[in-house]
């Protein structure tokens, strides 16, 4: 069986406005001096690990400090971006249902707890997807997880949606094609195949990656 497992940030939504205020507030709340974060900075983080992003917004910051702080963030966020407004791409939902009646459907992201739940929430997609993972539940990243969603769901083959770089290193680990969202936050040198739009999916032949 071959599957198609998808990111979520800059591939199926943006969530970055949300993300922005719910990060500013708890900076604030928290009394730490720092700019206030636009959607333009987040875009640039979203796709990496959880440590790696606090690491970025915050260098100068000791490590435990960052990580509570960043759990806070990431908790806050959890409930705004379920509430929304977000921004699903055009064609996500319509696409999202089609495939589902040809191909099992599956995420596969470096979120946080509760994250991809709140895009399904959201997005009122979850009945299309037959499973989903994130180092939150695993304890590993992108790559490994894809592996584990495979052998999870018995899929002898998968594709994988993205829009960077570290999604194109982590399908090569996990030795799956990748198909690059074009339109996303990120840009892919050499993926197998590229969508300027989501509903280009219908058009592609999965068969032949």
């Amino acid at each position: 069986m071959k599957g198609i497992i998808f990111d979520v940030d800059g591939t199926l939504w943006d969530s970055t406005e949300m993300v922005a205020v719910a990060w500013n507030k708890v900076i604030r709340d928290e009394g730490i001096e720092h700019k206030e974060l636009e959607e333009k900075d987040l875009k640039k983080e979203f796709g990496k690990p959880m440590e790696a992003i606090g690491e970025s917004l915050f260098p100068e910051m000791p490590k435990d400090e960052m990580m509570k702080l960043m759990e806070k963030m990431l908790k806050y966020e959890n409930g705004l971006v379920a509430a929304g407004p977000c921004v699903i791409f055009e064609g996500v939902q319509e696409t999202i249902k089609k495939l589902s009646e040809k191909y099992p459907l599956y995420i596969v992201s470096n979120c946080q707890d509760g994250y991809i739940e709140a895009f399904l929430q959201y997005s009122k997609l979850g009945e299309y997807f037959k499973d989903f993972t994130c180092p939150a539940y695993t304890g590993r990243l992108k790559g490994e997880n894809i592996r584990i969603i495979m052998e999870r769901n018995g899929l002898s083959e998968a594709v994988y949606v993205g829009d960077t770089q570290g999604d194109a290193n982590s399908c090569r680990e996990a030795e799956i094609p990748m198909i690059y969202a074009a339109y996303g936050f990120g840009e892919v040198e050499k993926a197998d195949a590229s969508i300027q739009s989501f509903d280009e999916l219908l058009d592609m032949d999965f068969d032949r990656l």
